[in-house]
């Protein structure tokens, strides 16, 4: 990220008090841009920011982020969307969804013993870096649930060695449903099957230890040194049914060398998860990320 970039962040998260955001996507076509300048000018917004991208400007996919502030932003929000509604759904079939920024995401995170990406997470929200709330920690074990109840988040603990694996997943689904709009799995080591994500019906992040799909499985790292990489890396994704298949987020590598330990690795490839997965949580609960197909489109 770039410093205009970081500095442009930084002013949507300092005053998202009044902001919203805006998503648009669909076939790309002439006036769009401006359509959308138009609705936010009638109605005495000011844009903040605005990044566009199309994969053919003759009709391809079109995708648009922008970052409006008004005052009295709650209130104004109806009949924003109701005009957006009549230029954009209806003169341009466009879709298209408007947030108000003040709110933040109500995200559950999973873990299972690993706790560095969990901790990480619940440091960078207390100090606000994050604009989230973490309404609970969901663990098949307990080794970080004192940990987790130092920052003040219910931590919940849903054993999974001894249950039918539909079991554990409706009780996450009565924990889950109707209570957060994101789950991140913080290195949480269990599959997620295709009718729990289906029933969830929000989206899920998850940290992959490697760049997908190279030395997936058990011991990415030993495999890694026994290769003699000389990159590591993470990738965060979200999940689909198939496994380690789902959308990109964010990636990122260290580089290593021959001379490097397995616990060397393990050390510094925990530094990039821990970066790539804060990323990917902050983007996507900033609206910067879109699905399109089995990619995305990420405005950082």
């Amino acid at each position: 990220m770039t410093a205009s970039q970081q500095a442009s962040s930084t002013v949507e998260s300092a005053s998202a008090h009044q902001h919203a955001s805006l998503i648009v996507r669909g076939r790309d076509s002439p006036g769009i841009v401006a359509a959308v300048a138009g609705v936010l000018r009638e109605h005495h917004a000011n844009i903040v920011s605005l990044d566009q991208y199309s994969d053919n400007p003759q009709g391809g996919a079109f995708f648009q982020r922008t970052v409006f502030s008004l005052d009295n932003l709650r209130a104004a929000l109806p009949e924003i969307e109701s005009a957006l509604r009549e230029r954009l759904a209806r003169e341009f079939d466009l879709e298209f969804t408007v947030r108000d920024m003040s709110v933040p995401k109500r995200v559950a995170i999973f873990a299972s013993k690993a706790d560095h990406c969990l901790l990480d997470l619940l440091w960078r929200h207390r100090r606000g870096q994050l604009p989230i709330t973490v309404p609970m920690v969901i663990s098949n074990h307990t080794d970080t649930a004192e940990e987790v109840r130092g920052f003040g988040i219910p931590f919940v603990h849903v054993p999974t060695g001894d249950g039918e694996h539909s079991e554990v997943e409706a009780e996450h689904l009565r924990l889950l449903r109707g209570n957060v709009d994101l789950v991140v799995l913080a290195r949480y080591m269990r599959i997620l099957s295709g009718e729990f994500l289906s029933e969830l019906g929000v989206p899920v992040i998850n940290i992959h230890h490697s760049f997908l799909p190279a030395f997936i499985g058990a011991a990415p790292y030993a495999k890694a040194k026994q290769r003699g990489v000389k990159l590591i890396g993470a990738t965060a994704h979200y999940v689909t049914e198939d496994l380690d298949q789902g959308p990109i987020i964010e990636q990122d590598v260290a580089r290593v060398t021959h001379a490097d330990t397995v616990t060397d690795l393990q050390r510094r490839g925990a530094d990039v998860e821990r970066t790539v997965l804060s990323r990917a949580v902050r983007w996507h609960c900033e609206d910067r990320v879109i699905r399109h197909d089995n990619g995305t489109i990420v405005f950082t």
